[in-house]
């Protein structure tokens, strides 16, 4: 039996259960020449999906209403009549939301379990480790000394950009939203600094205490008042890296915010969104890059596991709520 979840309703506001439908098919998928039968392992929810549910211009194509969800998946080769892939490989690639699916094989990638346990393909040797590595070297372009904050750091991102931020001599600070998130940071991530936003009064003083000399790079997860508050206390040529802003995925009015041309103008500063897609031709030296320091112990990582299919959509629902700690994958 092959189960899927697919998008029944776009959201308004934050995703309901309501949004998604389970069906289910008692057929068993034929796998024709050239093809492959993948049995679902591991699933990724991740903050982006949530554009994707919508049907506003985007920088990838919503997903379409009464069709399976996607994301990126870790499958395992239960048959293939593909020469590029044999029974018993593990392969990652961006999915349905399905227990089984029959796929071509293109824009699959082989992983390989022996090396590293098969959910960090999706997190700190994945799509999470590139984005934070690719956007901190490429756009923050990080110098021995400097002062990093990253919002959003005891996620999935976050978390691995201070650690590399760490191994290139920055001093990083981070923003959570627990207690229990920020000693984290500090004990688990190497983080200098950590700052609890659900607790502070006054975020434009906290930052500054953190800092006292200043930010010279922001890696931006997360938007509005957070960001608000980091653009006082940027210095001449900062840098800020914008990428996500999951504080207001969820408005259904146009989020108010302070004019950031100003700071900008007077630090002649740097904003920059991206997307990791920007920078493929990258991939294999960044990859090669965080499997050494992750060999060599310089990279660690959290990951928030929740089992079961039948899960996939609470889990990333949950996002939004603050509800993991590193990566959330599902496992099936």
């Amino acid at each position: 039996m092959i189960q899927t979840i697919l998008l029944k309703n776009r959201p308004k506001g934050n995703p309901k259960s309501s949004d998604f439908e389970f069906v289910k098919d008692d057929k068993t998928p034929t796998v024709n020449e050239g093809e492959l039968l993948l049995e679902t392992i591991y699933v990724s929810v991740d903050p982006y999906l949530r554009g994707r549910m919508s049907d506003a211009k985007s920088y990838m194509p919503p997903f379409e209403l009464n069709k399976p969800m996607k994301s990126g998946i870790i499958a395992k080769v239960k048959s293939s009549k593909n020469d590029n892939f044999k029974e018993g490989d593990y392969v990652m690639g961006m999915l349905d939301w399905k227990t089984l699916q029959i796929s071509s094989g293109k824009e699959l990638m082989k992983v390989d379990a022996e090396k590293a346990p098969l959910s960090a393909y999706l997190g700190i040797l994945g799509m999470t480790g590139l984005t934070a590595y690719l956007g901190l070297t490429q756009i923050g372009k990080p110098q021995k000394g400097e002062t990093l904050i990253v919002s959003g750091a005891a996620g999935a991102v976050g978390s691995v950009v201070g650690q590399i931020a760490k191994n290139l001599g920055l001093r990083v600070i981070g923003v959570a939203g627990t207690d229990e998130k920020v000693e984290l940071l500090k004990s688990k991530f190497g983080f200098d600094e950590g700052i609890n936003y659900n607790t502070t009064t006054d975020m434009k003083a906290a930052i500054a205490k953190a800092a006292p000399n200043g930010i010279d790079i922001y890696f931006d997860n997360v938007g509005g008042p957070i960001s608000d508050a980091v653009l006082f206390n940027i210095n001449k040529f900062s840098r800020t890296i914008n990428c996500g802003a999951i504080s207001v995925y969820n408005e259904t009015e146009l989020p108010k915010s302070i004019s950031v041309q100003p700071f900008l103008v007077k630090n002649s500063a740097l904003m920059q969104g991206f997307i990791v897609s920007n920078y493929s031709e990258k991939f294999p030296e960044a990859m090669k890059q965080l499997g050494e320091w992750l060999a060599a112990e310089k990279l660690t990582y959290t990951e928030t596991v929740v089992e079961g299919f039948e899960n996939i959509p609470q889990a990333f629902m949950d996002l939004f709520e603050g509800k993991n700690t590193g990566k959330m994958v599902v496992k099936i």
